[in-house]
C-alpha cells in the first residue's frame, strides 16, 4: 500500500466512528492549547520580571546602615543606626578605583506645594552620581550645578507624577514651589520611569542636594553630622563587583574600627546576586507551567491509545481480511499508526488555533504578561506529532503481529 492508499483508508475508518474520533481528539486539543497558553504566560511573566529586575543594576552594590552590638549582645543607642557617612562616600571613590560611581542618600518624606495644587512625596537628598548610579534622566531643565551641592541650593528636580500633580501639563522649570515650608526652585524634571520592581511608582519622588536635604528637610531627626542613609555605587566592569564588595568590606571595617569576629554596622547587598535569584525564580515557574500543561497532553494521548487499542479489537477480523489478500504487517502496522497520527494531527491544529486565541485573550483582558511566539506554536506543533508517534505506536504494533488464520475466525 502507497501513501495515499493508507491515508484514504484511514480517513474512511475515522469517519465510520467520527464521534468516537471527535471525543478522542478531544485530550489532545485541549493538551495543546493548555500548552500554548501556560507557556506563552510563564514566558511573559519571566519576561516583565526580568525587565523590572533589570532596572535594579547587575553592577550595583548598596550599603545599608545598622548598629553593632555592644556587650551582652544589647544594640546600640538609636544613633547608631546611622552608621554610614560622607567621608565614607569620599574614601570609596578614593581608595577603589574600580567603582565607576558613588553616592550617599538622605530621604525622607514631604508635603510639595503649588498655587492651590499640593501633593505628598518622597524626597532624596543625593549628590552628583546619583543620577548615573540609578538611571535618571533629565526631561527638561538643566538640572543641579556644582554649587548648588557645596552651597547647600534651595533647588529641586521633580520626578513625573510631581510634577504632572503639581503643574498639570506645564514643565513647571523655574517655577518656586514649597517643600514643607521651604521655597524651593525647580531646577529641572526627570524622565518618567513607571513602575519599579517592588511595585512603587519610581517617579514619585523629588530630587535635592544632599546638603539642603540635611538642612531643610531633615527636620528633627538626631542625624548625626554627614551622616547618610544609604550608599550606591557601580563599578565599570560588572567581573569585578565580587572583588569591589569585599575591598569594601574591609575598607568600612576600617573606618568604623570593627575588630575582628565583630558584627559589621553596615550590610552590602550585591544586586547582581539578586538579579539571578530572581531570575532563576521565574523560569522555574515557566518550567512548572508548562509541565502542567503537558501533563494535560500526555492524557490525551493515553486517550489515543486506548481508543486504537479498542478499535483494533473490534477490527480484528478487517485486519485478517486484509492479511489474507496479501497486505503484510507492515501495511497493518502503517494503517493503524496512520490512524493515531491523524487523530493527533487534527486535534493539534484545533488545538494550536484555540491555544493562540486564549493567549491573546488572556494578554489582553487579563493582568497576565503573555509571551506568544512562533517558537512556542513549533514547540506544540512538535508535541501533537509526536503525541500520535508515541501512543499509537503500540496499537499499530499490536495488530500488525495478528494472526491472520485467528483474526478470521473471530
Amino acid at each position: 500500500m502507497n501513501f495515499s492508499d493508507i491515508l484514504r483508508t484511514a480517513i474512511h475508518a475515522l469517519r465510520g466512528n467520527w464521534m468516537r474520533s471527535t471525543l478522542t481528539s478531544l485530550g489532545v486539543i485541549i493538551g495543546i492549547a493548555a500548552v500554548i497558553v501556560m507557556v506563552s504566560v510563564g514566558q511573559g511573566t519571566q519576561a516583565e520580571l526580568d525587565k523590572l529586575v533589570s532596572g535594579l543594576g547587575s553592577q550595583r552594590l548598596d550599603i545599608s546602615p545598622g548598629s553593632r552590638r555592644g556587650p551582652g549582645g544589647a544594640r546600640g543607642a538609636s544613633s547608631s543606626f546611622f552608621t554610614l557617612t560622607e567621608g565614607d562616600v569620599e574614601a570609596i571613590r578614593e581608595e577603589i578605583p574600580e567603582v565607576q560611581y558613588v553616592s550617599g542618600a538622605l530621604r525622607g518624606n514631604t508635603q510639595a506645594v503649588y498655587a492651590e495644587n499640593n501633593w505628598a512625596a518622597s524626597w532624596q537628598g543625593v549628590q552628583p552620581d546619583f543620577f548615573a548610579i540609578n538611571g535618571w534622566v533629565l526631561a527638561d531643565g538643566d538640572g543641579f550645578q556644582p554649587q548648588d551641592y557645596t552651597g547647600a541650593g534651595k533647588v529641586a528636580i521633580l520626578g513625573e507624577t510631581v510634577r504632572r500633580q503639581l503643574f498639570g501639563d506645564a514643565s513647571g522649570v523655574g517655577e518656586t514651589i514649597r517643600l514643607g515650608r521651604v521655597p524651593f526652585t525647580v531646577a529641572g524634571t526627570l524622565a518618567p520611569k513607571g513602575q519599579g520592581g517592588f511595585g512603587q511608582d519610581q517617579d514619585d519622588v523629588i530630587m535635592v542636594p544632599m546638603a539642603t536635604g540635611r538642612r531643610s528637610l531633615l527636620g528633627a531627626m538626631g542625624l548625626p553630622p554627614r551622616a547618610v542613609m544609604q550608599i550606591a555605587l557601580t563599578v565599570n566592569d560588572v567581573n569585578d563587583l565580587g572583588y569591589v564588595q569585599s575591598e569594601l568590606e574591609a575598607l568600612l571595617r576600617q573606618r568604623h574600627r570593627i575588630g575582628p569576629g565583630d558584627e559589621d554596622d553596615f550590610t552590602v547587598r550585591n544586586m547582581a546576586e539578586i538579579v539571578a535569584t530572581r531570575t532563576a525564580t521565574t523560569r522555574l515557574m515557566s518550567l512548572l507551567l508548562g509541565a502542567v500543561a503537558t501533563i494535560s497532553l500526555v492524557v490525551g494521548g493515553i486517550g489515543i491509545m486506548n481508543i486504537m487499542l479498542v478499535s483494533v479489537t473490534e477490527r480484528i477480523r478487517e485486519i485478517g481480511l486484509r492479511m489474507a489478500v496479501g497486505a503484510g504487517p507492515s501495511d497493518v502496522r502503517r494503517q493503524f499508526l496512520a490512524e493515531a497520527m491523524l487523530i493527533s494531527l487534527i486535534g493539534g491544529a484545533i488545538g494550536i488555533a484555540l491555544g493562540v486565541v486564549g493567549a491573546l485573550l488572556v494578554g489582553r483582558m487579563g493582568s497576565l504578561p503573555v509571551a506568544l511566539n512562533a517558537n512556542v506554536i513549533g514547540m506544540a506543533a512538535g508535541f501533537s506529532v509526536a503525541t500520535g508517534l508515541f501512543f499509537g505506536y503500540y496499537p499499530a504494533r499490536k495488530a500488525s503481529q495478528l494472526d491472520p488464520i485467528e483474526a478470521l475466525r473471530q
